[in-house]
């Protein structure tokens, strides 16, 4: 068995990890916070602006994160693989637009972040959203929850057991069981920040800033299963297959590329010859 320690684009440190759990609390409160606040409070009362507002901070928290990960160790390299692999996430999201579930690039998220690591990955998701988003037009308010859910998506990956020493068959069945998992969660995540934009008055599925936590609970999981459960099925299902079928050749292909590289090993330039 192969227990040699894999390399890592990016070793994150004390500084990347703090900046990594505070972006995350805040994206969690941006995504729950219909839930989390009572009806009579004034966040209730703003219900249509504060995604708007949630939005424009989560950018800059995104960017802060990145900027903290890079400080710990992305290198030029790394930023080459990232920009290549952003790329080719960017170019395969939109293979499947209009039709449900058909989403080939979350299963390179997958695949990316188990071999280049957790704070890789989520540079390389948030990254890849942004790039997509300006590909296919996708910008708006939902775009910045689109970048952080993508990077706790890749991140995710890379935090999975075994990184050095599980291989073959083991391997590619977790990252197929975390690939089917991950994709309902995902959509589930992203439901969260488009509902409360919904009319209460327009269908009773959508957000009531009056009713009470456990009303909207009820309605949330309705509109779920009314809206968005077919595509996050097709979307699970298509990322296994392709974890399963391409994953041996892509899992080769990442870790040769990664060993090339030698992300670890500090770049010297030799001054002029004398």
């Amino acid at each position: 068995m192969n227990t040699q320690r894999q390399a890592r684009a990016v070793r994150l440190g004390p500084r990347s990890v703090t900046a990594l759990v505070l972006v995350s609390a805040v994206g969690v409160i941006g995504f729950g916070w219909p839930f989390l606040t009572p009806p009579t409070s004034r966040l209730s009362a703003h219900a249509q602006d504060a995604p708007w507002l949630f939005a424009g901070l989560l950018v800059l928290l995104v960017a802060v994160v990145a900027a903290a990960i890079s400080e710990s160790g992305l290198g030029p390299k790394a930023v080459a693989m990232l920009g290549v692999l952003a790329a080719t996430g960017a170019a395969l999201r939109p293979i499947g637009a209009g039709t449900a579930g058909i989403e080939p690039m979350f299963f390179l998220m997958v695949l990316s972040g188990r071999v280049l690591g957790p704070g890789f990955g989520f540079v390389l998701g948030s990254v890849t959203m942004f790039a997509s988003a300006l590909l296919t037009g996708g910008v708006g308010p939902w775009m910045p929850f689109q970048m952080l859910a993508m990077g706790w998506f890749a991140m995710g990956a890379g935090l999975l057991p075994g990184p050095d020493r599980l291989r073959g068959r083991t391997e590619l069945a977790l990252l197929a069981a975390y690939g089917f998992l991950a994709a309902f969660a995902y959509g589930t995540v992203m439901n969260l920040a488009g509902w409360p934009f919904m009319s209460a008055l327009a269908s009773n599925v959508a957000f009531d800033p009056q009713a009470a936590v456990a009303t909207n609970l009820a309605r949330f999981l309705a509109y779920c299963l009314a809206t968005s459960l077919g595509w996050d099925l097709g979307r699970a299902v298509v990322t296994v297959v392709l974890t399963l079928l391409a994953g041996p050749a892509v899992l080769r292909a990442l870790r040769r590329a990664t060993r090339r590289a030698a992300f670890e090993t500090p770049v010297v330039f030799d001054g002029p010859a004398k």
